[in-house]
């Protein structure tokens, strides 16, 4: 028996499935669920929700802080009056009203 020296189908074969596995596998890695650019979409996520946070919590101080202005322990007669007058449409009598 002669043997060539070309490589046999089944190299060709083993060859190209191997090819293959790491082509699907390098793109999972890249693309899929789990992939780098789902990490840099979360990442870029979490920064955009951090920043809503912080802009809640400080909206959440200032309503926390008038509230305790406008409370029975202690009163802020100045942000009352403010308040009568947006809520209520209340004038003080020596005011002029400019429509």
């Amino acid at each position: 028996m002669i043997r060539s020296s070309r490589p046999g189908f089944r190299a060709l074969i083993f060859f190209t499935v191997a090819f293959l596995l790491c082509s699907y596998f390098t793109f999972a890695a890249v693309q899929g669920d789990y992939g780098l650019f789902r990490r840099i979409e979360i990442t870029a996520e979490t920064e955009t929700l951090r920043a809503q946070l912080a802009t809640m919590q400080a909206d959440i101080a200032d309503m926390e802080n008038l509230t305790h202005r406008l409370s029975d322990d202690y009163l802020d007669l100045d942000l009352l009056d403010q308040q009568a007058r947006s809520v209520l449409g209340l004038l003080r009598a020596d005011e002029l009203v400019i429509r």
